[in-house]
């Protein structure tokens, strides 16, 4: 691992909402489960013991939904984590039901998000929870009522933040105008730059972007091209440099890598302290993995 590398604070923070601040580099849980995000992990214990070292590197947010399992995850969060530090933000979804054979099925209708919510906090094992993600915007119901029903939520307490996954840019100017937006979450990583437009207007309005797959679930680390060539000039692994990438590309990016293994999760922390040079981002930047 090269020398170049430091905790997950030496990428420096960000304020969700312009208030909680957070390590740019969060974890996301969405691995601690079975195949497809499906039943429980095969070692609960193992995945209790990487939440716990993911705080104990630096990290401050952490990623999950209630789909994750289901509610598999935000049950191990608790039971790893609870009570809570004060300054660990966790960040929930709802949007998403699963079916029998590991289907995601969405399900944003507001009656269903209220029910997911309350689910959510009992697991949770908290009264409020600090950003509540849109998982999916359902295209039955009105963008308006979906976002106005997490707003209604906020307002008595449940939620504190307000946040989108997976939404176009005119999605989240509609969701804008019913109430505050604290962050987005797309898929976006070196690879897949589909969701650029949207990384762009997160930036100009101080927006959190968090990528989810910012490792195109495995597919960058390889180390091929440009990747493998920034990664041997610096000692790092191309992991590392494709979620340094990210972290270069805007002050308002939040990856959030997952892994099920404390080896892996220690390379990914490490990533925030890799500071790259102009030509090295160029040449990242003209040559997607």
């Amino acid at each position: 691992m090269s020398g170049r590398t430091v905790r997950a604070q030496a990428a420096g923070t960000f304020l969700i909402g312009g208030e909680l601040p957070v390590a740019r580099l969060g974890f996301g849980s969405m691995q601690l489960t079975g195949p497809h995000a499906f039943g429980p992990p095969p070692d609960a214990d193992r995945a209790r013991r990487v939440l716990r070292d993911a705080v104990d590197l630096g990290v401050n947010l952490i990623d999950t939904a209630d789909a994750y399992g289901p509610e598999t995850v935000e049950t191990l969060i608790a039971e790893a984590l609870h009570p809570y530090p004060d300054d660990l933000v966790i960040a929930s979804k709802g949007g998403f039901v699963r079916g029998p054979r590991a289907e995601w099925i969405v399900d944003a209708r507001p009656e269903h998000l209220r029910v997911a919510l309350e689910g959510s906090l009992r697991r949770l094992r908290v009264e409020t929870i600090d950003l509540y993600q849109l998982h999916r915007v359902d295209a039955r119901v009105p963008i308006e009522d979906q976002v106005g029903t997490l707003d209604d939520l906020r307002t008595q307490g449940k939620i504190r933040h307000i946040g989108l996954s997976q939404v176009s840019v005119d999605q989240l100017r509609a969701a804008a105008a019913v109430t505050p937006i604290a962050t987005v979450q797309n898929l976006y990583n070196l690879a897949d730059r589909s969701a650029e437009d949207l990384v762009r207007v997160a930036a100009e309005t101080g927006i959190g972007f968090i990528p989810w797959f910012p490792l195109a679930t495995g597919g960058l680390v390889d180390g091929r091209g440009a990747l493998g060539s920034v990664a041997a000039r610096t000692g790092a692994t191309p992991s590392q440099i494709a979620l340094a990438w990210l972290l270069h590309r805007t002050t308002t990016m939040l990856p959030i890598p997952g892994t099920s293994s404390p080896e892996h999760l220690r390379d990914n922390i490490a990533a925030g302290g890799i500071a790259l040079t102009a030509d090295e981002i160029a040449l990242l930047d003209s040559h997607p993995a």
